[in-house]
């Protein structure tokens, strides 16, 4: 069964930091999540694995439609664990994607 769901691909971007960079990040630094499951970085850049560890509960149903009320369709902003960094990252819907299930595990 050929494109039987659909996907958001995200962007997931330093919003703010308010302490020290300790992991060399800067606001705008990002990733995008694409086809499910494809990390992309700008070349040449890179993610802290730490502020990548605490996002990446959430971005599995941020790919998703959520039902109306979802705390989690309203909520954008995420943080990173490292309290001198106080870093905020904020998580954008990119695209709609159309994708087969029989490609996912």
């Amino acid at each position: 069964m050929a494109d039987d769901m659909e996907l958001y691909d995200l962007r997931v971007t330093v919003d703010s930091i308010e302490g020290r960079s300790v992991c060399g990040m800067a606001v705008g630094d990002h990733f995008d999540l694409e086809r499910s499951a494809h990390l992309r970085l700008p070349e040449g850049r890179h993610f802290c694995v730490w502020a990548l560890a605490s996002v990446l509960p959430f971005l599995a149903a941020k790919q998703r439609d959520l039902p109306d009320g979802d705390w989690l369709s309203r909520d954008t902003l995420f943080c990173c664990p490292d309290p001198e960094e106080r870093l905020t990252m904020r998580v954008e819907r990119l695209r709609r994607r159309p994708m087969d299930s029989a490609e996912l595990t």
